[in-house]
């Protein structure tokens, strides 16, 4: 992103930097009902965020954003978005064998018999549970990986989430304003037998695969089905969550690339079945999907 970063950015970017310093600092109590505090009184606001999380369950759950369900169903999906920040601040100093010893990981021996025989593996994955967290467990696991991430604004504050996730064994490389070799440089680490997980049910590009998802029309991103055709890499989709204090995770089997059609015909198959397996995660863990903005096309339109 360019431009001059605003006062908000400038204070986004100072709370980041507050949270990692001071919440590790605090009692872990303190601070997760801070954080479950701020979460209730930002749903009773009943602002633009929340709104828009309301509208996108109502999708998932096929009932209207009036219904007294989605209504509770969003402020436990607030509770969980904070839950989230809380634990992105803890992360650094929590020690890696309570990570592992809280992480429920499902299906995971696929992942690690990919990886083991050389070839590569694209980890594709919705918003929900706690990303980092799951990424911190993969690294302590004995698995280092690649992401990209998403160009903060202000560089200040992009430059922090990168070094925390640098911290954590993880290769970052930015969206945009890198070097503008980003899928080369994902080909290369899948075709040296290395990992890839990437944020996949939210295009951020507007050069996305049109999809259908919970019966609609969106736009997923096409790198996670493209670097699957591309490189010959297993594309396992993974499904993340809260499970009472600890976090649950499962790695769903490898989506097959179609051996007919072109490559575009391939990228659609692939990320439509992707598409069906985020589908079935979702509606199973609503509450700990964290899709605050707009997803699906119609909901994109211009308003007359």
């Amino acid at each position: 992103m360019t431009g001059k970063p605003s006062p908000q950015d400038r204070l986004v970017a100072a709370g980041f930097g507050a949270g990692w310093a001071i919440v590790p600092r605090l009692p872990k109590r303190l601070t997760a009902w801070a954080f479950r505090t701020a979460a209730d009184r930002l749903w009773r606001r009943r602002g633009p965020s929340v709104l828009r999380l309301e509208a996108n369950l109502a999708r998932v759950k096929d009932t209207s954003k009036d219904d007294p369900a989605i209504r509770a169903l969003s402020r436990e999906g607030m509770r969980s978005y904070f839950r989230y920040f809380h634990e992105v601040f803890r992360l650094p100093s929590m020690p890696k064998q309570e990570i592992v010893s809280r992480m429920h990981a499902v299906g995971v021996q696929q992942v690690y018999d990919n990886l083991d025989a050389g070839r590569g593996v694209v980890l594709a994955l919705p918003h929900m549970g706690n990303w980092d967290m799951a990424g911190a467990w993969f690294t302590a696991e004995g698995h280092p990986f690649t992401t990209v991430a998403e160009r903060l604004r202000p560089e200040s504050l992009f430059l922090r989430y990168t070094a925390f996730r640098e911290g954590l064994g993880m290769e970052v490389l930015p969206l945009t304003g890198g070097d503008g070799h980003t899928f080369g440089t994902l080909s290369q680490r899948l075709r040296a037998g290395g990992a890839v997980a990437l944020p996949a049910e939210r295009d951020l590009t507007a050069k996305g695969v049109e999809v259908q998802f919970f019966g609609s029309a969106t736009r997923m991103p096409a790198g996670p089905a493209l670097l699957a055709v591309h490189t010959g890499a297993a594309l396992i989709p993974a499904i993340l969550w809260f499970e009472g204090d600890d976090w649950g995770l499962q790695f769903h089997d490898e989506i097959t690339v179609p051996q007919e059609g072109t490559r575009a015909e391939k990228v659609a198959v692939v990320s439509q079945a992707l598409a069906c397996v985020f589908e079935k995660g979702i509606a199973e863990h609503p509450q700990d999907w964290h899709m605050l903005q707009r997803l699906w096309l119609e909901d994109l339109e211009p308003r007359t």
